[in-house]
């Protein structure tokens, strides 16, 4: 069953995000920070990572720039508000490969990851 970490620190995002993955087949972890996220990269070892990218303490840009450089293969997707796009830019340059605009169709999420892990 492949792993997703996602990502957020909204909790209903996270919670919304899990009622798509896990009856889709995924099992998911979660972190509510970029400092979170790459620790817990690290413990859990996911096969596709959902970020958020506005978050306190860390914001998802530098968070995966930091998991990419620890995992070059890492798979990130960027999830962002519409208007960010400067940012979506900037997430993609430190290595994510995809990007969800909110507020997602379930099916754009599953799209997204279903890409990442082929």
């Amino acid at each position: 069953m492949p792993k997703v970490l996602v990502v957020d620190d909204a909790a209903f995002m996270r919670v919304t995000l899990k009622k798509v993955l896990e009856p889709a087949g995924y099992q998911v972890e979660e972190a509510t920070n970029g400092v979170e996220a790459v620790s817990r990269y690290g413990e859990v070892r996911p096969d596709v990572v959902t970020m958020d990218i506005t978050m306190p303490e860390k914001d998802g840009i530098q968070a995966t720039k930091e998991i990419v450089a620890s995992d070059p293969n890492a798979r990130v997707i960027v999830v962002s508000a519409l208007g960010q796009e400067k940012m979506v830019k900037d997430a993609i340059l430190a290595g994510a490969k995809d990007f969800i605009v909110k507020p997602f169709q379930p099916d754009r999420v599953l799209d997204a990851i279903g890409r990442a892990l082929s």
